[in-house]
């Protein structure tokens, strides 16, 4: 099975999974990744050149889904838009129409870019925030969505959903040093997703998916 991967610190806690489930299920499974940005993701899962991926939520529409999803209650601190002309984020495909949904212009800057941005000091709209304005309900930028397999990806994504994953420190400092942040600020913004859809998420997408 080849799984695509987006290479941004809100999956981290899936990844961490993932690599367990797979070394305590190897007898049976076996699995291969692609990582990419999110745009590069959807297109893969499309051309079915890999077989399940979070890909773009606006991209889900027509595709098998699992119950999961990457999902922020209010801010998310990593899906932002700035002050000036209008420009898109070529690696996003979801934020770039939410900021059109809501009416709002400027340079969509997303993922740990984002992120970094923010915790710089760095002044924008959190999209996720406005969303909640709009709406009172969290926003769901990915889903976890297959062409094949389907039978393993529900069972990985139902495991997933009831599984809390603990994040070694040496792997909260590996991957903090790669973005120039803290572990303590790693784990903060974590703190900010959650990836199960409960009737709120739903609501929230056919909302997104409707406009």
């Amino acid at each position: 099975m080849l799984f695509g991967s987006i290479s941004y610190l809100n999956l981290l806690p899936f990844q961490l999974f993932l690599k367990r489930y797979i070394s305590n299920n190897a007898a049976s499974m076996s699995f291969s990744h692609k990582r990419a940005v999110p745009s590069a993701i959807n297109k893969a899962l499309k051309r079915r050149s890999i077989h399940a991926a979070f890909i773009s939520s606006v991209e889900s529409r027509k595709c098998r889904c699992t119950n999961l999803g990457i999902i922020a209650h209010k801010k998310v601190y990593s899906v932002l838009l700035l002050e000036g002309e209008n420009q898109t984020d070529p690696a996003s495909a979801t934020s770039n129409q939410l900021a059109k949904v809501l009416g709002l212009k400027g340079k969509v800057l997303i993922g740990d870019a984002a992120l970094k941005y923010h915790l710089d000091g760095g002044k924008g709209l959190d999209l996720a925030q406005e969303w909640y304005k709009k709406t009172n309900l969290p926003f769901v930028f990915a889903r976890l969505c297959y062409n094949k397999h389907g039978k393993s990806i529900e069972k990985l994504a139902h495991t997933f959903a009831h599984t809390k994953v603990k994040i070694p420190q040496y792997i909260l400092k590996r991957e903090a040093k790669k973005r120039d942040i803290t572990p303590k600020e790693l784990t903060w913004y974590l703190e900010h997703i959650y990836y199960k859809m409960d009737w709120k998420a739903k609501r929230s997408l056919k909302s997104f998916l409707a406009s």
